[in-house]
């Protein structure tokens, strides 16, 4: 089909562009754990990339910090299932009166407050 178009069509680049790049663009038929695309990994760096925008803006260091710490427990609490609105809510509400020592159960990974019946709730 290359040959028949024009070298310098707007058709023939992409498709050169295609073959050249023919074998790393069917590894997913050779194995069936890979994906036939890589939106799942894009839509999960969304967040990071967008963020990483607003940083700029945050004013200082010390309020990008706490934003990036906010993106952190937002991202964690969706990786292992959690409704992230849930877990802030929970952990806001718990917090005040929640030891400074033992701060780390609240972490999404070690939320003992969080339950799938309370979340569900």
């Amino acid at each position: 089909m290359l040959r028949s178009l024009l070298a310098k069509s707007e058709t023939a680049g992409p498709i050169r562009y295609a073959l050249l790049h023919w074998r790393a663009r069917t590894r997913y038929v050779d194995n069936g754990l890979l994906e036939i695309d890589n939106g799942a990994a894009e839509r999960a760096l969304r967040a990071v990339a967008v963020g990483r925008k607003n940083y700029l803006f945050m004013g200082a260091d010390s309020g990008s910090q706490r934003a990036a710490s906010l993106y952190s427990l937002i991202g964690s609490a969706k990786l292992i299932g959690l409704d992230p609105a849930f877990y802030l809510r929970t952990v806001l509400a718990t917090i005040v009166e929640h030891p400074t020592n033992r701060i780390e159960e609240l972490l999404p990974w070690n939320a003992s407050l969080l339950t799938d019946s309370a979340q569900a709730a």
